[in-house]
């Protein structure tokens, strides 16, 4: 026979109840209607389910029976329910978060690893945007956070808060033509070979930007997409590179010398996004684990290794 799954918990309620009035008070029917249901599950069993009495029912042996296998059923049914249901939830928009090239080299992917491990629930977009356009998205609420430079976001109207420095130093090969030199001018470096990054990256647009219009032509023995590849052609002897200090592993045996030019002075603010949401603990979160991989020191040593490189993590 078929069971009707209301039938079944007016069934239970009138069980634990041990009332059919009280039963159909819990199921919100009247009376008659309730005696009517009770009858119609006798009558489809076969077999008497409640015992009648002054001080209201108790079940048969059959109605203890059909009691003990309709909890299951409804507690089946309701795992049924919530199942399929998550499948029609709207999941959690993701946060969005931006960063220029520099950023995204070993900022952001430390802060990454520690935040999402610690909010299996809260998804993360990242896009790599220069300043600018990172300024904009935030001002018209396509963005929750995003890392920027000083002097582009100066004024911008967000919420900012410093970050850490990102100023630029040359690298060149261990024991090659920067060996003793602990500073030099970028027109220097351009008399030498580089290596550089493509001309759509964020960090070299914004070199070349501040770069005087009779600034050196610089030949690029090759251009790569990431400051990985360009810092280890660089240990290999390929040329010089410009390159935040934050980009270059303690452990690689690089020459490393001051840029003596004030544009390669640079510091890193987060900026906040005007979204209605821009304020929850999610958001807030992550802005902090931001501020905590902005205060690792790459020459630190310690105990603990850092996911992202094998080196040891700051203890702040």
């Amino acid at each position: 026979m078929r069971y009707d799954l209301d039938d079944l918990r007016l069934f239970l309620h009138i069980v634990t109840e041990g009332s059919i009035t009280a039963g159909a008070h819990r199921m919100h029917l009247s009376l008659p209607s309730a005696s009517a249901r009770v009858r119609s599950l006798e009558h489809h069993a076969g077999v008497a389910l409640l015992i009648r009495g002054r001080r209201g029912v108790r079940p048969t042996p059959a109605g203890t029976t059909l009691a003990r296998h309709a909890r299951d059923v409804l507690a089946q049914t309701a795992r049924l329910e919530s199942a399929v249901a998550s499948y029609t939830r709207s999941p959690t928009a993701p946060l969005t978060l931006l960063g220029g090239g520099s950023a995204m080299h070993r900022l952001v992917p430390r802060a990454l690893v520690s935040f999402l491990r610690a909010h299996p629930d809260v998804d993360v977009t990242v896009s790599e945007s220069r300043t600018p356009q990172t300024v904009r998205m935030l001002a018209d609420g396509e963005a929750d956070l995003g890392v920027v430079l000083d002097d582009e976001a100066r004024d911008c109207g967000l919420r900012t808060e410093p970050l850490g420095d990102d100023s630029l130093v040359v690298i060149g090969q261990a024991g090659g033509i920067l060996a003793g030199r602990t500073a030099l001018a970028y027109d220097e470096v351009a008399e030498h070979p580089l290596v550089g990054l493509n001309p759509a990256s964020s960090l070299r647009r914004w070199i070349e930007k501040r770069l005087m219009p009779h600034a050196p032509v610089v030949r690029y023995r090759t251009t790569v997409a990431g400051l990985n590849v360009l810092v280890a052609l660089v240990a290999a002897g390929v040329g010089l590179a410009v390159v935040p200090r934050r980009a270059i592993d303690p452990q690689q045996p690089l020459e490393v010398c001051e840029l003596q030019d004030p544009w390669a002075r640079r510091h890193h603010l987060l900026a906040w996004g005007v979204r209605d949401h821009a304020a929850s603990a999610a958001v807030a979160s992550l802005a902090e684990h931001l501020h905590h991989a902005a205060r690792f020191a790459p020459a630190s040593r310690s105990t603990h290794a850092d996911p992202l490189d094998g080196h040891p993590l700051h203890d702040d």
